[in-house]
């Protein structure tokens, strides 16, 4: 079980942005910038390189909330990044799949 999992299940406090039957977003506790929300998938999928064709609908379902939540955020507008890490050398820390919606600044290339 990961955090996001005891999150999910309402085991661990989290700031809230968004929440329905699939998924779950909410504020960052390590904020790399003033706009930080993690957008999790309550289905438990280690990473991006472990989903299947199964779940092809959950990705197109996760994909348009990050623009609804950009949206609600105010960060539409200027622009923002998407990020999901995968595995150790991808910096993933948390075995759950799930996207950093970020702005409110500007980003630096990488």
């Amino acid at each position: 079980m990961t955090i996001f999992t005891k999150i999910i299940n309402k085991e661990i406090p989290a700031k809230l942005v968004f929440e329905d039957d699939q998924c779950i977003a909410f504020h960052d506790i390590h904020p790399q910038a003033p706009v930080h929300v993690l957008l999790v998938p309550k289905k438990p999928i280690d990473s991006l390189a472990a989903m299947g064709p199964e779940d092809q609908a959950l990705m197109g379902h996760l994909m348009l909330k990050v623009g609804e939540i950009a949206r609600s955020l105010g960060i539409e507008e200027k622009g923002y990044r998407v990020v999901t890490n995968i595995g150790d050398e991808g910096g993933q820390s948390v075995r759950h799949l799930h996207f950093h919606i970020v702005g409110g600044r500007q980003m630096g290339g990488f």
